[in-house]
């Protein structure tokens, strides 16, 4: 039976070179890198002790978060540094770019080609964000959600005085005192920092080409929820009934499924495209949602319309957002908004896949 080969990178000395193709091969299939030998195969050798071993494994674990087996071997007479590298389970980056090996180079991942790899390897918003400090969170916000999830039942072991570091790393918003990316979006003073399109759009139209209105809504999607909703109610019409002295409103689409459909749109988006809004517009005889992602895999439109499994994009989001009560976290969210038109006496809605 045929073994597949290492893929072994030389380099005649240690440094950043080192570092990429160790990223590269954690994030490929593994391998050797291999100090002291030029690309041509001619054995160099380099001086090495124990504290250089010592300041060579402290570079790799500070710089790409990995403990390879590290040894100094001789050939030819000289020493030279054997480093193996074992397939990563999860994204390495080194200098917050990550690369991967492409026959016997390394080479740095485009966006695209990213996406891809991230799709696969991870959450969006379960990877580590190295720039962002806890003193950029809302504790407000913090405590507003700390104060929904207890009313609700679902998360009482805190309450609104608890340390936000406490809560991040009970509910793994945080690692090691690092945010993650969904403890930015969640909770962050202004997210758009660092994701700049992660907003909502809420664009009301007279016809398909013509806007009367426009609103950016930018901050932490607890924010973007609560001001979204206004905005889109401000967009379309109310009407009254007066019965037994009591007024009440009517609304073009009811209101349940406006933010049932607003908050999927946010939560359940790709984060992975950057350069994308969510967006909501408002035409005179329909309202149209739309976030960037398509469905996950192994759910289909017509699946939308029955009783089917939770599959989140950002689990991390979802979570939260289940716990200050605004899904239920088991694929009924559409069906909801089915029901939510029905009783209202208008068209069930249309569910469309993105391409």
């Amino acid at each position: 039976m045929e073994t597949e080969a290492i893929d072994r990178d030389y380099k005649e000395t240690f440094g950043d070179s080192v570092l990429k193709a160790i990223c590269a091969m954690a994030n490929t299939k593994g391998g050797e890198v291999i100090v002291g030998v030029a690309d041509s195969g001619e054995v160099k050798g380099i001086e090495i002790d124990n504290k250089g071993m010592e300041k060579i494994s402290h570079k790799i674990a500070d710089k790409l978060g990995l403990h390879p087996q590290i040894e100094v071997k001789e050939k030819n007479g000289k020493k030279i540094i054997v480093i193996t590298i074992q397939r990563s389970n999860v994204p390495i980056s080194f200098n917050g770019r990550y690369h991967e090996r492409v026959g016997n180079t390394t080479r740095e991942m485009k966006s695209e080609r990213l996406r891809q790899f991230f799709l696969k390897k991870a959450n969006w918003d379960s990877l580590i964000n190295e720039e962002a400090e806890f003193d950029e969170m809302d504790k407000e916000t913090v405590k507003m959600f700390i104060k929904m999830a207890n009313e609700k039942g679902r998360l009482t072991v805190f309450d609104e005085n608890t340390d936000t570091k406490t809560i991040f790393e009970h509910l793994k918003l945080s690692d090691k005192g690092r945010l993650t990316n969904a403890a930015i979006l969640l909770f962050g003073k202004d997210p758009q920092r660092y994701f700049l399109n992660a907003v909502s759009r809420i664009i009301r139209l007279k016809n398909e080409i013509t806007p009367v209105g426009d609103r950016m809504i930018s901050g932490n999607l607890f924010k973007q929820v609560r001001e979204g909703e206004e905005a889109i109610k401000n967009f379309f019409g109310v009407r009254y009934e007066i019965k037994e002295f009591v007024r009440k409103e009517i609304w073009d689409y009811p209101l349940p499924a406006i933010r049932k459909s607003l908050i999927n749109a946010l939560i359940y988006r790709d984060y992975f495209r950057w350069n994308v809004q969510t967006q909501i517009k408002i035409f005179d005889d329909y309202i149209w949602f739309y976030n960037i992602g398509g469905l996950p895999e192994g759910i289909t439109i017509d699946q939308l319309r029955e009783p089917h499994p939770s599959v989140p994009r950002n689990p991390l989001i979802v979570h939260i957002f289940y716990l200050a009560g605004f899904i239920e976290e088991m694929g009924s969210g559409t069906g909801r908004i089915i029901d939510n038109m029905k009783s209202a006496g208008l068209p069930e809605p249309e569910f469309m896949k993105d391409k």
